[in-house]
């Protein structure tokens, strides 16, 4: 089950208003999504957000089709009203207004993949040296 990685810059010295938004985002109405043919594609299983100092990373824990999350979270009140929040304290302004629109930025924020690891994929009867 892979994980993805959305990452952009705020202003410094806004930490704990950027706190309170993503402390009081209101969650997806259904961790389930379908993709663009309307059939079920996938399901989200977690979500965590960091900050540091300028930079925001929100960590997506998935299944199934990505390009159907940004669908997904482009079509949830809460994350329209997050951003509406958040754009006071970005460096750079992004237009989410529309699903089009946040569906591109969310194509354009995530990170490249270098490597995912989890207890699937950790060599059976290893021992240690």
């Amino acid at each position: 089950m892979p994980y993805a990685a959305i990452t952009y810059r705020v202003k410094p010295g806004h930490e704990e208003e950027i706190k309170k938004i993503f402390t009081d985002f209101r969650r997806v109405d259904t961790p389930d999504f379908t993709g663009a043919d309307g059939e079920q594609a996938g399901r989200l299983l977690g979500t965590a957000v960091f900050l540091k100092d300028d930079v925001v990373v929100r960590v997506i824990h998935y299944e199934g089709d990505f390009a159907a999350v940004g669908r997904h979270m482009a079509a949830q009140q809460g994350v329209h009203s997050a951003e509406a929040a958040l754009q006071p304290y970005l460096a750079e302004p992004r237009d989410t207004r529309s699903p089009q629109a946040f569906a591109q930025y969310f194509r354009d924020a995530t990170m490249d993949t270098l490597v995912q690891l989890t207890v699937d994929t950790h060599p059976t009867g290893a021992t240690a040296s």
